[in-house]
Protein backbone atom coordinates (compact mmCIF):
# COMPACT_ATOMS: atom_id res chain seq x y z
CA UNK A 1 0.00 0.00 0.00
CA UNK A 2 1.02 3.46 -0.60
CA UNK A 3 0.13 7.23 -0.49
CA UNK A 4 -0.97 7.91 -4.01
CA UNK A 5 -2.41 11.23 -3.47
CA UNK A 6 -2.05 14.39 -1.19
CA UNK A 7 -4.68 17.07 -1.17
CA UNK A 8 -4.42 20.52 0.58
CA UNK A 9 -7.41 22.92 1.23
CA UNK A 10 -6.13 26.03 2.17
CA UNK A 11 -9.34 28.01 2.33
CA UNK A 12 -12.23 25.73 3.80
CA UNK A 13 -14.62 25.00 1.10
CA UNK A 14 -12.54 25.76 -1.68
CA UNK A 15 -10.94 23.61 -4.63
CA UNK A 16 -8.61 21.22 -3.96
CA UNK A 17 -4.42 21.83 -4.35
CA UNK A 18 -2.86 18.24 -5.37
CA UNK A 19 0.57 18.07 -4.15
CA UNK A 20 3.27 15.90 -4.33
CA UNK A 21 4.82 16.25 -0.95
CA UNK A 22 3.85 18.16 2.27
CA UNK A 23 4.48 18.39 5.98
CA UNK A 24 2.46 17.00 8.89
CA UNK A 25 2.56 20.00 11.50
CA UNK A 26 0.85 20.28 15.04
CA UNK A 27 -2.56 21.56 13.31
CA UNK A 28 -2.91 18.61 10.63
CA UNK A 29 -1.38 19.15 7.02
CA UNK A 30 0.76 22.38 6.98
CA UNK A 31 -1.96 25.20 5.57
CA UNK A 32 -4.55 23.17 5.03
CA UNK A 33 -7.81 24.95 5.63
CA UNK A 34 -5.96 27.96 7.46
CA UNK A 35 -8.69 30.66 6.20
CA UNK A 36 -12.62 30.62 6.01
CA UNK A 37 -14.71 32.91 4.25
CA UNK A 38 -17.91 33.88 6.85
CA UNK A 39 -20.85 35.71 6.65
CA UNK A 40 -20.46 39.36 7.44
CA UNK A 41 -22.85 39.73 9.99
CA UNK A 42 -22.83 36.80 11.87
CA UNK A 43 -19.40 35.48 11.52
CA UNK A 44 -20.99 31.90 10.80
CA UNK A 45 -18.59 29.96 8.46
CA UNK A 46 -19.81 29.66 4.97
CA UNK A 47 -19.40 26.15 2.83
CA UNK A 48 -20.84 24.47 -0.21
CA UNK A 49 -23.00 23.18 1.30
CA UNK A 50 -25.06 26.59 0.56
CA UNK A 51 -22.87 27.92 -2.19
CA UNK A 52 -21.88 25.36 -4.38
CA UNK A 53 -20.07 28.08 -6.13
CA UNK A 54 -16.91 27.66 -3.46
CA UNK A 55 -15.89 24.35 -5.48
CA UNK A 56 -14.57 27.15 -7.76
CA UNK A 57 -13.04 29.27 -5.66
CA UNK A 58 -8.99 29.58 -5.87
CA UNK A 59 -7.05 29.73 -3.00
CA UNK A 60 -2.88 29.06 -3.20
CA UNK A 61 -0.34 29.87 -0.80
CA UNK A 62 2.19 32.45 -2.09
CA UNK A 63 5.37 31.11 0.48
CA UNK A 64 3.79 31.38 4.04
CA UNK A 65 3.17 34.86 3.91
CA UNK A 66 0.11 35.81 1.46
CA UNK A 67 -2.42 33.57 -0.22
CA UNK A 68 -4.00 34.02 -3.72
CA UNK A 69 -7.36 34.00 -4.57
CA UNK A 70 -8.55 33.61 -8.14
CA UNK A 71 -12.00 32.87 -9.65
CA UNK A 72 -13.36 33.01 -13.74
CA UNK A 73 -14.19 36.58 -14.55
CA UNK A 74 -12.58 37.94 -11.19
CA UNK A 75 -9.07 39.17 -11.15
CA UNK A 76 -6.39 37.73 -9.00
CA UNK A 77 -6.19 39.36 -5.36
CA UNK A 78 -3.14 38.76 -3.20
CA UNK A 79 -3.84 38.51 0.80
CA UNK A 80 -1.21 38.72 3.02
CA UNK A 81 -1.55 37.16 6.03
CA UNK A 82 -3.04 39.00 8.82
CA UNK A 83 -0.52 40.11 11.57
CA UNK A 84 -0.66 40.93 15.33
CA UNK A 85 -2.22 44.25 14.83
CA UNK A 86 -5.07 43.21 12.28
CA UNK A 87 -8.85 43.37 13.49
CA UNK A 88 -10.11 40.39 15.52
CA UNK A 89 -13.05 38.81 14.24
CA UNK A 90 -15.72 36.68 16.40
CA UNK A 91 -16.22 33.26 13.91
CA UNK A 92 -18.22 30.03 14.76
CA UNK A 93 -17.28 26.69 13.49
CA UNK A 94 -20.21 24.61 13.89
CA UNK A 95 -20.25 24.51 17.64
CA UNK A 96 -17.06 26.69 18.11
CA UNK A 97 -16.87 29.79 18.83
CA UNK A 98 -13.31 31.69 18.94
CA UNK A 99 -12.21 35.19 18.20
CA UNK A 100 -9.43 35.10 14.71
CA UNK A 101 -7.78 38.18 12.25
CA UNK A 102 -10.03 39.72 9.70
CA UNK A 103 -8.11 39.31 6.63
CA UNK A 104 -9.03 43.15 5.41
CA UNK A 105 -11.49 44.77 3.23
CA UNK A 106 -9.75 44.66 -0.07
CA UNK A 107 -10.75 40.33 0.41
CA UNK A 108 -13.83 40.76 1.48
CA UNK A 109 -15.20 42.86 -1.05
CA UNK A 110 -13.49 40.45 -3.73
CA UNK A 111 -15.59 37.07 -1.97
CA UNK A 112 -18.46 39.24 -1.72
CA UNK A 113 -18.51 39.69 -5.24
CA UNK A 114 -17.57 36.36 -6.18
CA UNK A 115 -20.01 35.03 -4.05
CA UNK A 116 -22.85 37.65 -4.38
CA UNK A 117 -23.80 37.75 -0.77
CA UNK A 118 -21.81 39.78 2.32
CA UNK A 119 -18.86 37.78 3.58
CA UNK A 120 -15.27 38.44 5.55
CA UNK A 121 -12.00 36.29 4.94
CA UNK A 122 -10.79 35.19 8.25
CA UNK A 123 -7.12 33.36 8.89
CA UNK A 124 -6.52 30.93 11.91
CA UNK A 125 -2.69 31.42 13.27
CA UNK A 126 -1.06 28.31 14.29
CA UNK A 127 -1.31 28.90 18.10
CA UNK A 128 -5.49 29.38 17.92
CA UNK A 129 -5.72 26.10 16.57
CA UNK A 130 -9.06 24.37 17.44
CA UNK A 131 -9.39 21.04 20.23
CA UNK A 132 -10.27 17.90 18.57
CA UNK A 133 -13.46 16.80 20.06
CA UNK A 134 -12.07 14.95 23.00
CA UNK A 135 -14.57 12.11 22.82
CA UNK A 136 -11.95 11.13 19.67
CA UNK A 137 -8.83 13.03 20.67
CA UNK A 138 -6.65 13.88 23.25
CA UNK A 139 -6.08 16.99 24.93
CA UNK A 140 -3.91 19.44 23.49
CA UNK A 141 -4.55 17.89 19.91
CA UNK A 142 -5.65 20.72 17.80
CA UNK A 143 -7.18 21.02 14.24
CA UNK A 144 -7.60 24.11 12.10
CA UNK A 145 -10.89 24.97 10.29
CA UNK A 146 -11.45 21.61 9.33
CA UNK A 147 -15.12 19.83 10.37
CA UNK A 148 -13.59 18.55 13.42
CA UNK A 149 -10.35 16.33 12.13
CA UNK A 150 -6.95 16.82 11.19
CA UNK A 151 -6.62 14.34 8.52
CA UNK A 152 -9.32 12.63 6.39
CA UNK A 153 -8.11 9.40 4.59
CA UNK A 154 -10.21 7.24 1.80
CA UNK A 155 -8.91 4.45 -0.17
CA UNK A 156 -9.12 4.46 -3.93
CA UNK A 157 -10.46 1.06 -3.88
CA UNK A 158 -13.17 2.83 -2.26
CA UNK A 159 -14.09 5.24 -4.90
CA UNK A 160 -13.90 2.60 -7.64
CA UNK A 161 -15.97 0.24 -5.89
CA UNK A 162 -18.41 3.10 -5.18
CA UNK A 163 -18.08 4.44 -8.91
CA UNK A 164 -18.78 0.73 -10.50
CA UNK A 165 -21.87 0.46 -8.30
CA UNK A 166 -23.13 3.96 -9.69
CA UNK A 167 -22.16 3.33 -13.37
CA UNK A 168 -19.89 6.43 -14.00
CA UNK A 169 -16.61 7.79 -12.51
CA UNK A 170 -16.67 10.04 -9.77
CA UNK A 171 -13.58 12.65 -8.62
CA UNK A 172 -11.98 12.10 -5.90
CA UNK A 173 -12.33 15.95 -4.97
CA UNK A 174 -16.20 15.51 -4.22
CA UNK A 175 -14.87 14.18 -1.12
CA UNK A 176 -12.53 16.24 0.05
CA UNK A 177 -9.83 13.81 1.67
CA UNK A 178 -6.47 14.75 2.41
CA UNK A 179 -4.95 11.46 1.93
CA UNK A 180 -5.24 8.88 -0.76
CA UNK A 181 -4.62 4.92 -0.08
CA UNK A 182 -3.77 2.78 -2.80
CA UNK A 183 -3.15 -0.69 -3.01
CA UNK A 184 -5.93 -2.07 -0.37
CA UNK A 185 -8.70 -3.49 -0.95
CA UNK A 186 -12.68 -1.24 -0.82
CA UNK A 187 -13.61 0.22 2.72
CA UNK A 188 -10.03 -1.91 4.63
CA UNK A 189 -9.94 1.65 6.25
CA UNK A 190 -12.97 1.00 7.92
CA UNK A 191 -10.88 -1.75 10.19
CA UNK A 192 -7.62 0.16 10.45
CA UNK A 193 -7.20 1.47 14.12
CA UNK A 194 -3.74 2.38 13.45
CA UNK A 195 -1.65 3.39 10.63
CA UNK A 196 2.09 4.25 9.71
CA UNK A 197 2.94 6.72 6.55
CA UNK A 198 6.76 6.90 6.32
CA UNK A 199 8.01 7.90 9.23
CA UNK A 200 4.35 9.14 10.87
CA UNK A 201 2.22 7.35 12.38
CA UNK A 202 -1.83 8.03 12.75
CA UNK A 203 -4.58 7.17 14.63
CA UNK A 204 -7.95 6.13 12.79
CA UNK A 205 -10.41 7.80 14.79
CA UNK A 206 -13.98 8.04 13.60
CA UNK A 207 -15.71 7.23 10.68
CA UNK A 208 -16.33 10.17 8.08
CA UNK A 209 -20.21 10.79 7.81
CA UNK A 210 -20.90 12.70 4.78
CA UNK A 211 -23.25 15.92 3.76
CA UNK A 212 -24.68 16.82 0.05
CA UNK A 213 -20.97 18.05 -0.85
CA UNK A 214 -20.04 15.25 -2.75
CA UNK A 215 -23.05 15.33 -4.62
CA UNK A 216 -21.27 18.59 -6.21
CA UNK A 217 -19.32 18.51 -9.03
CA UNK A 218 -15.79 19.96 -8.40
CA UNK A 219 -15.21 20.77 -12.09
CA UNK A 220 -18.35 23.45 -12.78
CA UNK A 221 -20.36 24.19 -9.02
CA UNK A 222 -22.96 21.76 -10.66
CA UNK A 223 -25.42 19.46 -8.14
CA UNK A 224 -26.24 15.84 -9.58
CA UNK A 225 -29.91 15.79 -10.09
CA UNK A 226 -30.08 11.88 -8.85
CA UNK A 227 -27.89 13.13 -5.85
CA UNK A 228 -25.45 10.86 -6.43
CA UNK A 229 -23.10 8.97 -5.54
CA UNK A 230 -24.53 10.05 -1.72
CA UNK A 231 -28.15 8.26 -3.22
CA UNK A 232 -26.02 5.31 -3.82
CA UNK A 233 -23.78 5.47 -0.32
CA UNK A 234 -27.27 5.96 1.13
CA UNK A 235 -27.88 2.00 0.11
CA UNK A 236 -25.09 0.47 1.72
CA UNK A 237 -22.68 2.88 3.90
CA UNK A 238 -26.05 3.59 6.28
CA UNK A 239 -25.24 3.51 10.20
CA UNK A 240 -26.07 4.57 13.11
CA UNK A 241 -25.46 8.95 13.10
CA UNK A 242 -24.95 8.99 8.88
CA UNK A 243 -23.57 7.47 5.78
CA UNK A 244 -19.98 7.31 6.00
CA UNK A 245 -16.92 7.20 3.53
CA UNK A 246 -13.14 8.02 4.66
CA UNK A 247 -12.10 7.71 8.01
CA UNK A 248 -10.91 10.86 10.08
CA UNK A 249 -7.22 10.34 11.54
CA UNK A 250 -5.04 12.39 14.07
CA UNK A 251 -1.60 12.44 13.66
CA UNK A 252 0.93 11.39 16.08
CA UNK A 253 4.11 13.71 15.37
CA UNK A 254 5.22 15.88 12.42
CA UNK A 255 7.26 15.57 9.41
CA UNK A 256 7.42 15.35 5.59
CA UNK A 257 4.22 13.13 3.69
CA UNK A 258 5.15 12.30 -0.18
CA UNK A 259 3.15 10.56 -2.37
CA UNK A 260 4.45 6.83 -2.99
CA UNK A 261 5.32 6.58 0.57
CA UNK A 262 4.64 3.22 1.75
CA UNK A 263 1.61 2.77 4.22
CA UNK A 264 1.69 0.14 6.96
CA UNK A 265 -1.29 -0.96 9.12
CA UNK A 266 0.11 -0.81 13.21
CA UNK A 267 -3.19 -2.03 14.25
Amino acid sequence: MHLSSLYRFPLKSGSAELLDEGRCDELGLSGDRRWMVVEAATGKFLTQRALPQMTLLHARWQGETALLLSASGMDDLLVPVPDSASIARGVLVWRESLQVPDAGDAAAAWLTRMLDRPCRLVYLPANQGIQVDQDYARLGERTTFSDGFPFLLIGQASLDDLSARVGRLFDMRRFRPNLVISGAAPYAEDGWRRIRIGEIEFRVVKPCSRCIIPTIDPLNAERSPDREPLATLMSYRKGEGGVFFGQNLIAEGIGELKVGMPVEVLE
